[in-house]
């Protein structure tokens, strides 16, 4: 039996992790999940992939430290037994690496990459989880291309989390849902349970909208059909991939120094001295 998780600890240990996080960069649809519900979602998680290895792919919001880091505070008894998270920030990768070190996460690692680009990882991975650029403006197809690389990282046969739009008042989450719905399908998955309007964000032009957690599952034998990863150059797959007339131009976002995200950067303030004498 699990033990109760102690609210106070478990936002306090977010809180770490949110410390440590990049600033969100907009044009490439980074929009953080609020704190309250990345607590929630944590515990989802670690619940969902508990003994099991979890690949990410991407996750600005660093879900998956949170879930590495509750497990090792003790204020999990459960979690995924080993944690890699693949993205094109190189500042989320370093800051993963850079957390983890100092607070002996050896079960969590981040990878730089892009995932228009093959996914050649040999190992395979038992589930995995992606909260991709919601598809707003292309039916959900950039969605697609992140749920392609996760079902590639667990090579056709596993389980998959994808956090997607979730709003009964307006059309295009329908739309991207029912589409996602059918290329995970057409892949040999089925949505195996839902979790509907679960997440907030920070996001000032919609700040009602929330997301949802979409499981699906393997069908048996499905990792049979295990087929060769390339790279995705499809110009209809990339249109307004971040939103309209945002087509993928940045292979990877490099980070020009060691950040200390926890602290004001020097560029952000101006010292006024008191005048001596």
């Amino acid at each position: 039996m699990r033990k109760e998780v102690d609210l106070r600890e478990a936002v306090n240990a977010v809180s770490d992790v949110v410390q440590n996080r990049p600033r969100p960069l907009r044009v490439f649809d980074q929009i953080y999940m609020k704190t309250g519900d990345m607590v929630v979602q944590s515990e989802i998680v670690a619940d969902w992939a508990d003994g099991k290895s979890l690949a990410f792919i991407g996750d600005g919001d660093a879900v998956s430290v949170c879930v590495a880091y509750l497990k090792a505070r003790n204020v999990f008894d459960f979690g995924p037994t080993e944690i890699m998270v693949f993205d094109f920030d190189e500042r989320m990768v370093k800051a993963i690496k850079r957390f983890a070190s100092r607070e002996g996460l050896e079960n969590l690692d981040a990878q730089l990459y892009n995932c228009l680009d093959a996914f050649n990882t040999a190992k395979k991975y038992d589930c995995f989880y992606t909260n991709p650029p919601w598809g707003a403006s292309n039916n959900g197809e950039s969605v697609n291309v992140f749920a392609q690389r996760g079902i590639e990282a667990i090579q056709f046969d596993g389980s998959g989390m994808i956090v997607i739009a979730d709003d009964d008042d307006l059309d295009w989450p329908k739309q991207v849902l029912s589409n996602v719905q059918r290329f995970t399908a057409d892949h040999g998955f089925y949505v195996s349970r839902m979790q509907r309007k679960l997440h907030e964000y920070h996001l000032d032009d919609a700040p009602d909208l929330r997301s949802c957690n979409l499981f699906i599952s393997s069908l048996p034998a499905n990792g049979k059909k295990n087929k060769r990863s390339e790279a995705i150059l499809d110009p209809g797959r990339l249109k307004n991939f971040y939103g309209q007339t945002q087509e993928p131009r940045v292979r990877y976002i490099k980070e020009k120094s060691a950040i200390d995200y926890g602290k004001a950067s020097e560029q952000e303030y101006e010292l006024i001295m008191l005048e001596s004498g």
